[in-house]
């Protein structure tokens, strides 16, 4: 469900009549493309690679600058190649997006295959509600769909879009049909401790390499250069015992994913202060050394510089 509350009190959410129109008749072509079949799909993106790559360049110099900072090691032609298997990724993945509004359960179990799906059962049996932290890598998308085959309610955590109502009721409900709920970031802590308390077993499922404001009392350095993150979920971790899980999605043909969850924190009360969030950031660092080409370079992760009064986290 939209936030209507952002879109009365910050003016960054408000559309006029014209936007609102406009926005609400692209939402409509991105209803029509998704019913594509893939081949179909997978030819358009294919078009939008050579337009966003080589004609508009699209955040060319976010890309390569992302790319240079995080592996300093490489020369410039080894980012450039990078930079190129990322912009056809991109563009797979941005069509993949549209696709998940029309994806079949026939569809979901011929392209996504899930690991880890009975450790995350047996948490459910004992009653027990789950932290799962994903990342931008791959397709983090199609994995709403794993409520198809889970009994927890899954409350997938989303930043509400600036000024675009209509792409964001497009999204919530291509990641909502399958039961899943689709929280605001502002409203997840509240929203956890709401089920917590009903004892209704959930997931808080979030990609959380997401940039925060400069203001986030956790910073630490991430892929060579100072970054805030997050500390929600660890706080929540923290109060209320719940097992942290690690999502990751590897891609192993166009269009074709496997998705894991692996433990990282099982019992996140005993561990130390801000150890869930650096052990969330090392690990994430480790797959996009692995597999650079996969992550979203094209976001200003590092925009923010860290106020003089926040320490860095080490």
């Amino acid at each position: 469900m939209i936030d209507q509350e952002l879109s009365k009190k910050d003016k960054k959410y408000y559309e006029n009549f014209g936007k609102r129109t406009l926005n609400k008749i692209l939402a409509g072509v991105l209803v029509g493309i998704s019913h594509l079949p893939f081949w179909v799909i997978y030819g358009i993106s294919d078009f939008f690679y050579i337009v966003v790559r080589f004609v508009i360049q699209y955040r060319k110099k976010v890309i390569i600058e992302n790319l240079t900072y995080a592996f300093p090691e490489k020369t410039s032609d080894e980012i450039n190649k990078i930079a190129g298997k990322f912009y056809r990724h991109f563009c797979d993945l941005s069509l993949e997006t549209i696709k998940l509004f029309s994806l079949s359960k026939k569809q979901i179990n011929k392209h996504i295959h899930y690991k880890g799906i009975d450790l995350i059962k047996s948490h459910f049996e004992k009653g027990e509600s789950l932290i799962v932290l994903a990342m931008h890598h791959n397709n983090w998308e199609w994995c709403s769909t794993v409520q198809l085959y889970l009994k927890h309610t899954i409350l997938m955590i989303y930043n509400p879009l600036r000024g675009n109502q209509a792409f964001e009721k497009f999204l919530l409900k291509a990641r909502g049909q399958w039961g899943g709920i689709c929280t605001p970031v502002h409203k997840s802590a509240r929203t956890t401790f709401e089920f917590n308390r009903r004892g209704k077993p959930t997931i808080l499922w979030l990609a959380a390499d997401q940039t925060p404001k400069a203001t986030s009392q956790f910073w630490t350095m991430f892929l060579n250069r100072e970054a805030p993150f997050f500390s929600g979920p660890e706080k929540i971790a923290k109060k209320t015992g719940q097992p942290v899980y690690f999502h990751r999605t590897t891609k192993v043909g166009r269009g074709h994913y496997e998705v894991e969850f692996t433990p990282l924190f099982l019992n996140p009360k005993e561990e130390k202060e801000k150890d869930i969030l650096l052990g969330y950031v090392r690990k994430v660092e480790e797959i996009i050394r692995a597999e650079p080409e996969f992550y979203l370079w094209s976001h200003r992760r590092w925009k923010h510089k860290r106020p003089e009064n926040i320490p860095l986290t080490t």
